[in-house]
């Protein structure tokens, strides 16, 4: 096996659900980037037993290079797995392992990266940022961020590895996620007219979101996206005790997923107003609209230095910009770099069984990461 690949199978080997500690895999990418000569800063997360991990190559300052990736993966409960989805399972040139798409195979290239280039020709640094807890809202990721905010880092650009098949991505959107929290009055449903129906609250909300997704699709488009609107979507809904009690709370878990420069703040104003009409009539009914969660898109310009430095490396002529959300616009807004997500295997593959990144793609994202590294000695 490659030495990417072989990495792969150590890290796919450490059950990081989101749920779950990430220290062991940490520790051993900490000590692995020891051993290359690298700086290492690992970061005690929120939680018990979480860490983000930053390491430095090269020269202390100036601008440099950020790989980044997350180091937690989604559940396999519920799924029909053909091998263990925590041991690196090959068939047919096909790695299978949960993770190796979304996106420990960009992890372990990462590693094999570091450890290839050569470090006293570096004039500028390369670092390597670790994560926790992104599948669950990019969590854990802004710990790291704040500190080195307050640090005052500064790097000429990063690169994202999620999934994108080594298509050079320069947009997403940005995302909020919350609760239309809708309460009544209880009682028995003999009587209805002593409660105030917390589910038909509900259903009036769910009315006003069909009605301003209707009206965001008449409104700014970009073709770039599968989807080209902002969207508005109900998740999951949550409401009553027992088919003869009025129900006095009905919760509906909303997101919102925008393009750039979107105004979210009257999308989530005209939901509170419309919460508040509903309410108005009822007796003793509400409707509070709570955010629980939410990061921004990314809009980084084709002729940035990174996206040009990306273009090139993955030998590739145009950009694109992908449906799915990551850590990018957390380390733009944070650290005012620009950024672009890049790395291999596909979104289609991740959250599912027999998730799979394959032998070429890996060799082509060190090729790759290779290039990029050697931008730095420029």
């Amino acid at each position: 096996m490659s030495n990417t690949v072989q990495t792969l199978a150590t890290l796919a080997a450490f059950p990081t659900i989101s749920a779950a500690p990430n220290e062991d895999l940490i520790r051993y990418a900490a000590e692995r980037i020891t051993v290359a000569g690298g700086r290492i800063h690992m970061l005690a997360g929120a939680v018990p037993g979480k860490f983000n991990l930053l390491a430095s190559f090269g020269p202390e300052t100036g601008a440099g290079l950020v790989l980044s990736g997350h180091s937690d993966v989604v559940p396999v409960t519920g799924q029909d797995w053909h091998s263990d989805p925590f041991t690196l399972t090959e068939r047919d040139g096909k790695l299978f392992a949960r993770g190796s798409s979304d996106m420990k195979g960009f992890l372990a290239a990462m590693l094999t990266a570091a450890e290839r280039a050569d470090k006293r020709k570096l004039t500028r640094p390369l670092h390597l940022a670790f994560s926790y807890d992104e599948e669950i809202g990019c969590v854990g990721v802004r710990d790291l961020l704040t500190r080195l905010q307050a640090e005052g880092f500064k790097a000429q650009g990063c690169v994202i590895g999620e999934p994108t098949e080594l298509r050079v991505i320069t947009g997403h959107k940005g995302k909020i996620a919350g609760c239309i929290c809708c309460r009544g009055k209880a009682a028995h449903s003999a009587n209805p007219a002593l409660g105030c129906n917390a589910i038909e609250l509900a259903g009036g909300m769910l009315a006003e979101m069909s009605a301003l997704q209707q009206e965001l699709a008449r409104a700014r488009r970009d073709d770039a996206y599968p989807f080209p609107h902002t969207s508005l979507h109900a998740g999951k809904i949550a409401g009553g005790v027992a088919l003869n009690i009025v129900p006095d709370a009905c919760d509906i878990e909303f997101e919102i997923r925008y393009l750039a420069g979107e105004d979210t703040g009257a999308l989530l104003e005209r939901l509170r107003t419309a919460g508040s009409r509903l309410a108005a009539p009822s007796n003793g009914g509400s409707v509070e609209v709570r955010v629980t969660n939410e990061y921004p898109g990314v809009e980084t310009p084709v002729d940035a230095p990174i996206t040009q430095q990306a273009l090139a490396a993955a030998d590739a002529m145009e950009t694109g910009k992908i449906g799915f959300g990551t850590e990018a616009g957390l380390f733009a807004q944070a650290l005012g770099m620009q950024t672009v997500i890049c790395g291999p295997g596909s979104i289609d593959r991740a959250h599912k069984a027999d998730e799979y990144v394959t032998r070429d793609e890996l060799a082509a994202c060190d090729a790759f990461l290779d290039k990029m590294i050697a931008t730095l000695g420029e």
